[in-house]
């Protein structure tokens, strides 16, 4: 399931991994605990950056924060 905000879709997924980084665990944290490498855990970052429109994972983190996404 998507959920939408300003036109932008962010998975669960999406949002679980924000989440977890939101709480101040590690790229390679947040992968074992996704069960997905570090790697994976950058991509996925780097796509969801791209499709909100920031440059960091920090706002990423708190674009989703200020939209009470996670």
């Amino acid at each position: 399931m998507e959920v939408l905000t300003e036109g932008v879709e962010l998975s669960h997924a999406d949002l679980a991994l924000l989440g977890e980084l939101a709480k101040g665990v590690t790229v390679d944290r947040v992968g074992r605990r996704l069960d997905i490498s570090g790697r994976t855990v950058r991509r996925r970052l780097r796509g969801i950056c791209d499709r909100i429109g920031v440059a960091t994972a920090i706002e990423a983190v708190a674009w989703a924060a200020r939209r009470h996404l996670i």
